[in-house]
């Protein structure tokens, strides 16, 4: 994905309009694609040094890391924390909590 030209397309365009932009394990893709620059990001742990070397973000260990319309999550272990604040964003916290409940995710 770091390397198609039509996913970097699809990425600025999404941020070029503040919409949703979401990482899990590897936002080395939005570096790739210059985007999401001067946000808070996480990553898998192994590319904490790639993603904080070259200042263009604002690393975090945290397991989520919303900013404004970029979130990004560290890998499978934060999985569900990742998709249910993904569904916050689409929906609301109510309708995120419901559905998390129904999936004994809470």
């Amino acid at each position: 994905m770091a390397k198609s030209a039509e996913v970097g397309e699809m990425l600025r365009e999404q941020e070029k309009k503040f919409k949703i932009i979401a990482a899990i394990s590897a936002p080395t893709v939005l570096k790739a694609h210059g985007v999401g620059k001067g946000k808070n990001v996480t990553s898998y742990p192994a590319m904490e040094k790639e993603m904080s070397e070259c200042g263009d973000y604002k690393y975090k260990n945290d397991d989520v890391v919303v900013d404004e319309y970029l979130i990004t999550s560290r890998g499978p272990g934060t999985s569900f924390k990742f998709a249910f604040t993904v569904l916050k964003q689409l929906t609301d916290d109510m309708k995120a909590s419901e559905i998390a409940k129904r999936t004994l995710c809470l």
